[in-house]
């Protein structure tokens, strides 16, 4: 994979997955699903703020506790 050059405050694709514990294919359907939106990159190397990949796992993390 070729290495991106990304702004601060945000992450790619595969960080995101990472972050949220999950596939790509898990991150491509919370897009789909309004979960999660892009935040820059391309279309085939989106960019999201670390702002909602974090609240993002907070919600996941509170629903898994609940």
């Amino acid at each position: 994979m070729e290495q991106q050059n990304i702004r601060p405050g945000y992450l790619t694709a595969h960080q995101a997955a990472r972050a949220l514990g999950i596939t790509l294919g898990g991150v491509r359907q919370l897009v789909y699903r309004g979960r999660l939106t892009r935040a820059g990159g391309t279309q085939r190397q989106p960019w999201y703020a670390v702002a909602d990949v974090q609240a993002l796992a907070a919600t996941r993390a509170a629903r898994t506790v609940a």
